[in-house]
């Protein structure tokens, strides 16, 4: 069977804070679907993509969570390893409230040891089955603890040997990293082996020393990146190819109740139209709506939307598109 789009990488769950607060004072936290390549999995195949997955999961109910959540959104499990003794990934996420900005606390290598996310092998990785998509997504993220990090790399520069286009998404992290100098040493082989490059602007500053949209996407061309993108927020989002044609285009407005996995959900936006073959300002659309839509629920895939439901979105935001 081929696919369009496989995620490789980290999944985990998520304990969103049900209230803006400290992580001292929050007391309520709800469980929800994680793991930014594989949110950007579900939001494909919400919207008609055939996708499947490369990733870990613990020998423990959460991972059962996990797997079933894929199924039942008709993504391919028959690549989830189960890691016999490991516990899968967790982390919590919640809103400071004096900046109202997103933190993240995982229990995962480096503070603690054997999740099982952070310990795929390049034995548990069946490149034939890569072979059969369009698109392999992976993120940094899962590029910060070995042995999943050489793992993955050593995959994608198989993958892209067989001509698989290859996109990243840094997923910047600092809490599992080891110091910022490797991040940006790790970041910088994924380039080299990238066809697709998407960044918020917090990643923009820390890899490329600025939040300006073109002189990012110069910059990522200069590794060899053919597609880059630029995550906005508010300020909407900047798309460009290695050719010269580029847009920038405002966010739909909404109102949100928490921005986990918008950035997910917009590269879902962007690599189904990618590999539809829409022009660049239909990817774009796209991409913001669906990225809009994400942050108006709590939890990462919890508001992705189905076509039916992206095509009323757009139609109510006075946007004509056939999907």
């Amino acid at each position: 069977m081929s696919l369009d789009l496989i995620g490789m990488g980290e999944i985990l769950i998520d304990f969103v804070a049900a209230e803006y607060g400290s992580y001292i004072d929050v007391r309520l936290f709800q469980k929800c679907f994680g793991g930014a390549p594989m949110n950007t999995i579900v939001g494909a195949a919400r919207l008609g993509l055939r996708t499947g997955v490369v990733t870990a999961v613990g020998e423990d109910p959460f991972g059962m969570f996990l797997i079933r959540e894929l199924e039942g959104n008709g993504v391919d499990t028959s690549h989830v390893k189960i890691k016999k003794g490991m516990r899968t990934t967790i982390s919590f996420v919640a809103n400071e409230p004096e900046t109202g900005e997103r933190t993240f606390i995982f229990y995962r290598k480096p503070w603690v040891s054997g999740t099982a996310d952070s310990s795929l092998s390049i034995e548990d990785i069946d490149v034939n089955y890569i072979s059969r998509a369009k698109i392999l997504h992976i993120s940094g993220f899962s590029l910060s603890q070995n042995p999943s990090g050489r793992a993955i790399l050593e995959a994608v520069k198989q993958a892209r040997s067989l001509g698989i286009r290859i996109s990243f998404d840094p997923t910047l992290r600092l809490d599992v990293w080891r110091s910022a100098e490797t991040i940006k040493r790790v970041y910088r082989k994924a380039l080299r082996l990238s066809n697709i490059a998407t960044f918020s602007l917090e990643e923009s500053a820390f890899i490329f020393g600025t939040e300006n949209p073109e002189k990012v996407a110069e910059k990522a061309f200069k590794y060899g990146v053919d597609i880059v993108g630029v995550k906005m927020g508010s300020k909407g989002a900047f798309l460009q190819m290695k050719t010269g044609e580029k847009e920038h285009l405002p966010a739909f407005k909404v109102k949100a109740i928490d921005t986990t996995g918008a950035g997910d959900g917009w590269n879902a936006g962007l690599l189904t139209g990618l590999v539809r073959e829409w022009d660049l300002h239909t990817c774009l659309l796209v991409a913001n709506a669906v990225g809009a839509l994400v942050v108006t629920k709590r939890g990462a895939i919890t508001a992705l939307p189905y076509k039916h439901e992206l095509e009323k979105f757009l139609k109510t935001n006075s946007v004509e598109i056939t999907l």
